[in-house]
């Protein structure tokens, strides 16, 4: 596959006319979908977040006075582990380092700690946030495991390839965005997916003569696409607003019915541009 820079994927022209259409089309769309009686509406309470802060200022000064204790709860060491994290990143971005998933890990971990003021509400903070996404923390092992046996017996290259057959070269990203936005639904991982998906769209790319770019990015938007209607990523929202996923669903799945239809656009003209 080699080296495909971004200026001929995400910020190719059109991954960027469909991301201006989306923002567009979207916004107006949820506004239509707006509850018109006030009793259907459903606020977010603020306070839930006051209560939220006050628990976890409550359950730090009642710990110990021990040394331990008091080192946890000191400010001025957190900050201080903050800072060095800081000056850490900054000079391995000047010796040349590369943004990896590592180095976004330790930048979100020192600017908790600093930002949270000591490690004893870092920690404290950290663990009522998991609360919200508990389900996402039980789910993605078992996710795994069902992408070990799609890898494992075949069956996520076979429905990937059923799509392949009878693509052109020009209908090749159409469908590959189609069998992605179906695998996804059994693998909602976009690196799994990729692992076990991209190589046979990549092949079929190559041995049909359709750009890779745009092959590899419907793989990719098939995935996202589908993230409407597994929407892991409204877990901690809804945690936070105290609602449940039925209250949101049937607006995600409207909201996913226009976006497939710009992407399907999308693919479609830009094969034959």
């Amino acid at each position: 596959m080699g080296i495909v820079p971004l200026s001929e994927t995400i910020f190719s022209f059109p991954m960027l006319l469909a991301t201006v259409l989306l923002l567009i089309i979207l916004p107006i769309t949820n506004s239509l979908l707006h509850p018109k009686a006030k009793d259907e509406i459903i606020e977010f309470d603020a306070s839930l977040l006051s209560e939220a802060r006050e628990e976890i200022a409550t359950s730090i000064e009642a710990t110990d006075s021990n040394i331990a204790s008091k080192l946890n709860n000191n400010s001025f060491i957190g900050r201080a582990l903050g800072i060095i994290g800081v000056i850490y990143v900054m000079a391995y971005f000047m010796d040349g380092g590369s943004f990896n998933l590592f180095i976004v890990n330790t930048i979100i971990l020192f600017l908790g700690v600093l930002l949270m003021g000591s490690p004893s509400r870092y920690v404290e903070t950290l663990g009522e946030g998991i609360k919200s996404v508990t389900g996402i923390v039980l789910q993605y092992p078992l996710y795994a495991g069902i992408m070990g046996i799609l890898a494992g017996t075949g069956l996520a290259s076979s429905f990937a390839q059923v799509f392949v057959d009878f693509s052109t070269d020009k209908t090749l990203p159409l469908w590959g965005l189609i069998s992605a936005y179906f695998i996804n639904i059994l693998a909602p991982s976009a690196g799994g997916q990729w692992a076990i998906q991209g190589p046979i769209m990549i092949e079929a790319a190559n041995q049909i003569g359709t750009s890779i770019n745009i092959t590899a990015m419907s793989v990719m938007m098939g995935d996202t696409w589908n993230n409407l209607v597994q929407p892991f990523w409204i877990l901690p929202i809804l945690a936070l607003s105290k609602l449940k996923l039925k209250d949101v669903m049937s607006y995600t799945v409207i909201m996913m019915f226009w976006v497939g239809l710009v992407l399907i656009a999308v693919f479609l003209l830009w094969a034959y541009l």
